[in-house]
């Protein structure tokens, strides 16, 4: 009996079979009809087949390297949580990074999840479609390792529970929303462009390296293994951003002014995100990998300076903000953390003043700035701790109209002068913390007045439990907005010092170990 025999297909052949050979064009709907989006921007595709995918995986292939990742990181995740490895961390004080991460970064995985979907249904394009579809599924996915393995630490301290009902609601929470936010009510072609290039290339090499370096440098391995079992597929994601890019710049000359435009907005509104990762790396973690400032000259100036280079063919120039970013590396993480300090009352993680070791760390780390401008700020707050005097600040700060971020950002070359600047639309002013946001609002002042300002909510009495009377003669503003967050005072919040998990954590690892 004689036998067929077939040949074996070629990776690219495969590609196209289970990709672009299902596509087709519409007939019963006209293809403007089909996919409404794409020519809202001004953005000119000529031919959609020119995009190549470079990985060229197909569904089948997704699948089966995923659930071999999968298998590997519920693994370590499960021995981690057997073994009590929540006590192998080296002080509870790096439980509070995990609480900011939870709440800060993984209702974004999820955010950008729904980006993606939606962007597998807006293109023409049957290649950057299936691959935003596999991206969809690797953004779900990550969301869904990383509450996984942060549910062990809920099971033993305060905190965790509420990250989602929070994420809307907590004051600086509302930086990283607003962000995609801001991407998500984009037209398809710019959110590729924000999420990625802002959020997979500018966001996730400052996050994901010094954050998950961090956690295996401070003994969590259940942290370790979810972040890098997610970088294997950033570098994808990473890879789709600027193949999109490359794409959209090399159909038609008239793209390359938007592109260059949202690459300007993106930049820095992924910049200011990254304020939330500046302090953590320096204040946060009780072992620490790198400084920001370090990591800012690795993942910033070095590989974005290679992008930017790379781009230059195109006409793309270096984004607005840049100088003032590299310029800001020195001072960033000392002010943010200065405000988290301050406002310890009314955010979901314990806070504290440097102790002398961690500002001899910092003082090498920064030893032109930290000891003229930031020593003395901590000396001082800790004098005041010792006298029982521990400060929190009772009133709410001016937020910027576009990162939403506190007004405590410095002038570029005056680090003892806040910046502000400020707009009128409408005849009102609005209010930014930099010439780079200030060009953001300027440019769209539509989108940007219509921001969810937690101060402002709060102030106008929008952020109270439905049972609060404010004509009560105890009414406590501040008591009431952290009920409001579902935070519980004194458990949740306040100095690290005094908190329960701290007593707890030293407890419980004291019974393990016998001393």
């Amino acid at each position: 009996m004689d036998m067929k025999v077939t040949k074996k297909l070629g990776l690219k052949e495969r590609y196209n079979l289970m990709t672009r050979d299902l596509a087709w064009t519409p007939t019963y709907q006209s293809v403007k009809d089909a996919y409404p989006q794409v020519e809202y921007e001004g953005i000119k595709i000529h031919d959609w087949d020119k995009f190549e995918d470079p990985f060229r995986m197909t569904m089948d292939s997704y699948w089966k390297y995923q659930a071999e990742k999968e298998r590997k990181l519920y693994a370590i995740i499960d021995a981690f949580t057997q073994n009590n490895g929540h006590l192998g961390v080296t002080d509870a004080r790096y439980i509070n990074t995990l609480k900011l991460f939870l709440t800060g970064i993984t209702p974004n995985e999820y955010m950008a999840h729904r980006g993606f979907a939606r962007m597998g249904r807006e293109f023409p394009g049957a290649g950057p479609r299936v691959a935003c579809l596999m991206q969809s599924l690797d953004e779900i996915r990550h969301a869904q390792t990383q509450i996984h393995s942060l549910s062990n630490y809920n099971k033993h301290y305060n905190g965790f529970q509420n990250w989602h009902h929070q994420h809307d609601r907590v004051w600086f929470l509302s930086v990283p929303k607003s962000f995609f936010d801001d991407a998500l009510t984009s037209g398809p072609f710019e959110f590729m462009v924000a999420i990625g290039f802002a959020f997979e290339y500018v966001l996730t090499n400052l996050l994901f390296v010094p954050f998950i370096s961090g956690a295996a440098y401070n003994g969590d391995m259940g942290a370790m293994a979810f972040g890098f079992s997610a970088q294997s597929d950033e570098s994808r994601h990473m890879t789709l951003g600027l193949e999109i890019i490359k794409f959209i710049l090399e159909q038609d000359p008239d793209n390359l002014a938007l592109v260059q435009a949202w690459l300007d907005k993106w930049f820095w509104r992924g910049y200011r995100v990254l304020t939330l990762v500046a302090m953590m790396m320096d204040y946060m973690l009780p072992k620490r990998v790198m400084s920001w400032k370090e990591a800012w000259e690795i993942y910033a100036e070095q590989n974005g300076t290679a992008l930017f280079n790379d781009l230059a063919r195109y006409g793309i120039k270096v984004p607005k903000g840049w100088e003032q970013a590299c310029k800001d590396k020195d001072h960033l993480s000392h002010q943010a953390w200065n405000v988290f300090y301050n406002y310890g009352a009314a955010a979901p993680f314990h806070t504290w003043a440097p102790s002398e070791k961690d500002m001899e760390w910092l003082s090498a780390k920064y030893p032109e700035t930290f000891d003229k401008y930031y020593r003395p700020l901590w000396t001082h707050y800790n004098e005041q701790q010792a006298e029982g005097k521990r400060f929190y600040n009772g009133t709410l700060p001016m937020l910027c109209q576009v990162c939403q971020v506190p007004m405590f950002f410095t002038e570029p070359d005056d680090p003892t002068k806040i910046a502000y600047r400020e707009s009128e639309y409408e005849g009102v002013k609005y209010h930014c913390c930099s010439d780079g946001c200030k060009h953001i609002f300027d440019s769209e002042p539509e989108k940007y007045v219509q921001g969810w300002l937690p101060v402002h909510q709060i102030y106008q009495g929008n952020c109270f439990p439905e049972d609060v009377d404010p004509t009560r003669p105890d009414f406590n503003p501040l008591a009431e907005v952290v009920r409001w967050y579902n935070i519980e005072w004194g458990r949740d919040n306040l100095d690290y010092a005094d908190s329960e998990d701290k007593k707890n954590f030293e407890t419980w690892r004291a019974q393990a170990t016998g001393n």
